[in-house]
């Protein structure tokens, strides 16, 4: 099977969360790293590990991201990294995965499923600063998952009349993978 990195300039996580009742808050995260394992040409699985450094997080108001950097949230200090792992998964359509591993925010590890599309599979150009040294073959992936935040011990919250709170305890992740297959990857940085 096939290795393929993450090229951190086009991958990408980002998380939303309900806010005030009313709306939804989301936030970004770049620098993720990771790899996946999966065929193209025989696409009957796929095995993925990634790392989003928590020191990353951005929702566009900094006040916010410094609070949810902090022991009340993410606990950027203690845990720099979030990470997921896969352990198995299952095919449920041609280009479609649900892939089952275990999600560590704040050092707590929870089984999660991630329900992956796969976006394709494409040779290109690769830029570095001394041009272009492609053609590289790339693929994408977008995934997804629901957690509850609080299976995580990120239970900050505050109360609003009638029962309403702050933050919502349901967690949207969505991932988004480009990724360059690692064989040429190496070829492409021989001098």
């Amino acid at each position: 099977m096939a290795t393929w990195v993450f090229e951190p300039g086009h991958t990408a996580a980002e998380f939303r969360a309900r806010h005030m009742m009313v709306c939804w808050v989301r936030g970004h995260f770049k620098g993720v790293q990771g790899s996946l394992e999966f065929d193209p040409d025989n696409p009957i699985g796929v095995a993925v590990q990634a790392t989003i450094p928590t020191s990353q997080l951005w929702t566009g108001e900094p006040q916010r991201d410094d609070h949810l950097r902090s022991a009340d949230f993410l606990d950027a200090a203690t845990n720099p990294v979030i990470t997921f792992k896969s352990t198995s998964n299952r095919q449920i359509g041609a280009t479609d995965y649900e892939v089952i591993g275990d999600l560590t925010i704040r050092g707590i590890s929870r089984p999660t499923v991630l329900n992956a599309h796969y976006l394709g599979k494409w040779r290109t150009p690769y830029w570095t600063d001394g041009g272009d040294v492609g053609p590289i073959t790339r693929i994408g992936f977008v995934a997804e998952t629901r957690i509850n935040r609080h299976d995580f011990r990120v239970s900050w919250n505050g109360q609003l009349e009638n029962g309403g709170v702050v933050v919502g305890d349901e967690v949207i992740i969505k991932l988004d993978v480009e990724a360059l297959l690692q064989a040429e990857l190496q070829k492409s940085r021989v001098p």
